[in-house]
């Protein structure tokens, strides 16, 4: 009777300890995941100020844009946490594609090979953080997945896991662009 009681609590113990490293495994895949999107937004905040030092010199109009940028990048590197960080990096973005629309209008600096290059590399840093959000929102799924299944969210509730946030897009992200062939 006692070897029973014994093997119970051996299998309960190993369940805990099981569960438990579960948990902290897919807690620390979120933080990961969370941690390349930062990576990648600390390169886009390093070559802003080059593309900004490249367009300065081509005009004088964006100086307000190119401050706005400044700004965001400055909000960017400030924030505290995910949400924060993404939707200064949201706002950002879209300054940035704005810049890009400027440059349409300055045949000479579309071919300068400083601000293709720059285009280029920010281009792709944004399709990394694009890559990165959906890595990130992933694990936060499973993550948030183990804290709410039985027999996990047991184990979760008992040592105090917390679940994550998703990064969520804006909502002027989500409607629908108008074209229109009107000249």
């Amino acid at each position: 009777m006692i070897w029973i009681i014994l093997a119970i609590i051996v299998i309960i113990v190993l369940w805990l300890i099981i569960s438990y490293n579960g948990l902290v495994r897919s807690r620390m895949h979120t933080q990961e995941a969370w941690s390349q999107i930062d990576v990648q937004l600390k390169r886009r905040n390093d070559l802003i100020p080059n593309l900004i030092e490249t367009v300065k010199g081509y005009s004088a109009y964006e100086g307000k844009t190119l401050e706005k940028i400044s700004e965001l990048r400055a909000q960017v590197a400030k924030a505290q946490n995910p949400v924060d960080a993404m939707a200064a990096s949201n706002e950002l973005s879209r300054q940035v594609t704005g810049l890009f629309a400027v440059a349409e209008n300055y045949p000479d600096l579309k071919a300068n090979a400083s601000f293709v290059k720059l285009q280029e590399e920010l281009t792709n840093t944004e399709n990394k953080i694009s890559y990165s959000r959906q890595l990130y929102n992933t694990t936060t799924a499973n993550y948030n997945v183990k804290l709410e299944t039985f027999p996990s969210n047991i184990v979760g509730s008992l040592f105090g896991f917390k679940a994550s946030q998703f990064l969520e897009i804006p909502e002027e992200e989500k409607e629908v662009p108008k074209v229109s062939f009107d000249f």
